[in-house]
């Protein structure tokens, strides 16, 4: 018999599946990288004598997730989440998310460099790797320069915001400008798009008419305030032949702009999250409406059907959660005025279970399709892959054993988020991750975290250029 390399790991069994393709294969690991995919069976003892053996009989072996919107620790007026890096990739890994990705929002005054290097050095606390936006808010001298050190330390994705006047708000020409400036450098920027002066108008008239509170969010910004937006943001970046990723899109109407973008060459791409694809209006009529702000709001239930048709169609790039953690007591303490309230959901540990269960259990999505939005794309749109999102040689070793089949009633109580509450409170899902592995390692295993060591690293993203998907 022929002398092979040496291996760690091998997980037998199950069926390995990537965005391109699924079929039952063994994973090799070594080093902590996949080594490579086996014919069922091929390697046995004594080849392969001293690996550890995992059984995954019966389930899924995905790429471990990606989840390109995450907010860890995140100040917004005056409200700062709950949690830090530990808990945040604690609650990712639980979910079956390997890689996170997180934004540095620098508060007034301060320098975007800055406060990416401050967030970037957080990163060894987690459970998992983690990535970073920057984000840029005014333009001026310095800026050039930052964008130029930001994307060679490999960070290369900036977030930017058109509402939120005041705090995070950019203007057009600083949009184009960073726009321009990343184009060149191989970066993109990543925008939230909303129409700050429809916003603004709205919310003046439901001040006046006593309907500002939690209760009535969902009418505090309308879809035609993000559609107005994104179209404005898309000639920007068709006029300078920049990309851009559009984050949290939540209206057919916003996905279908983008897409029609993409059809005359302009590299412009969409992001939803997973509250959007599954939660409705419905939850503000409710007993805690203010559990349920976020921005863009929960929309009505034919525009979540709408929306959820854009990702069975391939409009939708990537799925990811705008995991924000607050808890009751700090969204109730300013529940009757949205306009102060802390914006945003936990949701970094119910992602891809939620996603699984809702659309590709209940409503047919293809599971290579599940991986490519949760995983692969994720992973492509800031630089990480082939390193991340893929189960292939060389990639690491970031798997998922996932049973398709076991179900589970989500409870705040069983979770692993720093806060009280979760927005699927009560919901019934089918399909879960079994066991996780982060580099090789298994760190959760039915229910149980096996390795609490915090050996996170912060993740250099690649320039995107070509590697952007089409």
């Amino acid at each position: 018999m022929a002398v092979r390399e040496p291996i760690d790991l091998i997980v037998r069994g199950g069926t390995v599946v990537n965005a391109d393709w699924q079929g039952e294969a063994d994973v090799l690991v070594r080093d902590g990288r996949v080594l490579a995919l086996a014919e069922p069976g091929s390697y046995r003892s004594p080849d392969v004598r001293g690996a550890t053996e995992i059984d995954a009989g019966g389930h899924l072996v995905l790429p471990g997730g990606v989840d390109p919107h995450c907010h860890v620790g995140f100040t917004s007026g005056d409200f700062t989440s709950l949690d830090d890096y530990r808990q945040a990739t604690t609650a990712a890994v639980f979910g079956g998310t390997t890689t996170i990705v997180d934004f540095a929002i620098p508060r007034p005054g301060e320098n975007p460099a800055d406060v990416a290097a401050a967030q970037r050095a957080k990163a060894d606390q987690g459970l998992c790797d983690s990535a970073l936006h920057a984000c840029v808010v005014d333009w001026d001298a310095t800026v050039p320069e930052q964008l130029r050190a930001l994307t060679a330390d490999g960070v290369v994705t900036v977030k930017m915001f058109t509402t939120y006047r005041g705090e995070t708000m950019a203007d057009e020409k600083t949009i184009l400008n960073v726009m321009t400036s990343l184009r060149d450098l191989g970066g993109m920027v990543v925008i939230h798009c909303e129409a700050d002066h429809i916003i603004t108008d709205v919310q003046e008239r439901g001040a006046a008419a006593g309907a500002i509170g939690a209760r009535h969010h969902a009418g505090t910004r309308p879809e035609l305030a993000e559609a107005a937006s994104v179209a404005e943001i898309l000639a920007v970046a068709e006029s300078v032949a920049a990309p851009v990723y559009f984050v949290h899109q939540s209206t057919p109407e916003a996905v279908d702009l983008v897409a029609r973008a993409r059809g005359r060459g302009v590299r412009a791409y969409t992001e939803a999250v997973a509250h959007h694809l599954v939660l409705d209006d419905s939850a503000y009529a409710g007993p805690h409406p203010e559990r349920f702000v976020c921005c863009p709001p929960l929309r009505s239930a034919t525009t979540v059907g709408a929306l959820r048709s854009r990702v069975s169609m391939g409009q939708v790039a990537t799925i990811g959660s705008d995991h924000c953690c607050y808890d009751t007591a700090q969204k109730e303490s300013v529940r009757h005025d949205v306009r102060a309230m802390p914006n945003g959901l936990p949701g970094v540990e119910t992602r891809m279970p939620v996603i699984f269960s809702e659309l590709v259990v209940k409503r047919g999505l293809p599971v290579g399709r599940f991986v490519e939005a949760l995983c692969a794309n994720p992973a492509r749109l800031n630089g990480l892959y082939p390193r991340k999102g893929v189960i292939a040689p060389g990639a690491d070793a970031d798997l998922v054993l996932w049973d398709p089949t076991a179900t589970t009633e989500l409870r705040a109580t069983d979770l692993h988020m720093a806060t009280d509450y979760t927005p699927y409170e009560g919901m019934q899902i089918t399909g879960r991750p079994t066991t996780v592995l982060v580099a090789g390692r298994p760190v959760v295993s039915e229910g149980r975290l096996l390795d609490p060591a915090p050996r996170g690293r912060h993740l250099r993203s690649r320039p995107l250029g070509s590697g952007l998907i089409c």
